[in-house]
Order: C-alpha cells, then sequence, then structure tokens
C-alpha cells in the first residue's frame, strides 16, 4: 500500500472508529473565567454538550494544541499551551485535565508570555504554508527543551520539513 493510500486508509478508520478508540479533548467556554480552545489539530468528531461546552475527538497519532486560560476576579490565574500526540488504546501517556484518556506531551508552557511565545511561533510555521499539525513531533519537543532552558529554538523551515515528510514515508 502506498504512503497515501495507507493515510486514507487510516483517515477512513479514524471516521468509523468506535469513541474509545480516540482521544477526547473537551472545551470549555466561559467569558472572561475559562477559555479552553483548540489552537491547531484535525478532529474526526464534535459533540456540542451545552453553549459552553463541546468535546472534540481525534484519531490516534493526530498532534493538536489544546490552550486553557482561566481567570478569577484578581486576573489570570493560568496560561497554557500543550501540543499533544493522541494515543493509541493502550498506549502510554501522560495524563491532562480535559484530555481523555491523556496524550503524548510534545510540549507544554505555562505563563501567558510563553503562551504568546508559542502562539507567534505557529504563527510563523502557518505564514511559511506548513500545517502546524504536519510538523515533526521532534521539533516539538525540541521547541519545548530550548524554551524550557530559557533558549531560542531552531525555527521550523520548509527544508526541515521536507526532511521529516521524507523520513516519514520511508519509515524512520
Amino acid at each position: 500500500m502506498t504512503g497515501l493510500a495507507a493515510a486514507s486508509a487510516r483517515a477512513g478508520r479514524a471516521l468509523h472508529s468506535p469513541p474509545e478508540d480516540l482521544t477526547q479533548v473537551q472545551l470549555v467556554w466561559v467569558e472572561k473565567q475559562v477559555e479552553h480552545w483548540i489552537r491547531f489539530g484535525r478532529e474526526v468528531r464534535q459533540q456540542v454538550v451545552d453553549r459552553r461546552r463541546r468535546i472534540l475527538s481525534f484519531a490516534p497519532g493526530a498532534t493538536f494544541a489544546l490552550v486553557r486560560w482561566a481567570a478569577n476576579e484578581r486576573g489570570t490565574v493560568l496560561s497554557r499551551l500543550d501540543i499533544l500526540r493522541a494515543v493509541a488504546p493502550g498506549e502510554a501517556c501522560q495524563t491532562l485535565p480535559t484530555v481523555t484518556p491523556g496524550g503524548d506531551i510534545l510540549l507544554r508552557v505555562d505563563g501567558w508570555p510563553k503562551v504568546e511565545r508559542m502562539l507567534q511561533l505557529i504563527d510563523a510555521i502557518e505564514a511559511a504554508s506548513i500545517d502546524p499539525v504536519e510538523v515533526a513531533p521532534d521539533h516539538w519537543r525540541h521547541v519545548h527543551n530550548r524554551l524550557a532552558a530559557g533558549e531560542t529554538p531552531r525555527g521550523y523551515t520548509m527544508q526541515r520539513h521536507r526532511a521529516s515528510l521524507l523520513a516519514r514515508r520511508i519509515g524512520a
């Protein structure tokens, strides 16, 4: 089966997968109190719970960015951005609030200055005509490690992206 055919088959299975095979993310939006949103990712299902909550489901292997923000009467109490890879049933994962069963955390930043920096880095990747969903997981880990060390991460160029896609195609 060619790479494209295999990807199509996986996508078709994901659309018809039972919910227990999917990673579910509960998003909450209570204006100026709690705001959760997906910055990028391709969900395969969406369930609207009520006007403030919905649940998005991601197929195993899908990469997505979850932003969580919360405030009280004194101001912001939580600003966090996580880039996750949805896991397959039985696969080891890290737990996260609002994510069931959890995911492979590729990147995590806390605090609005770091979250804002990450949003700018994601914008830069999109400005280079690269879908952040397709970015190599190792790049997100690199960015996480560099930011944690107070260093500037390498940019994700089209050349790096092509190399990542070729490596995926040959199974490296």
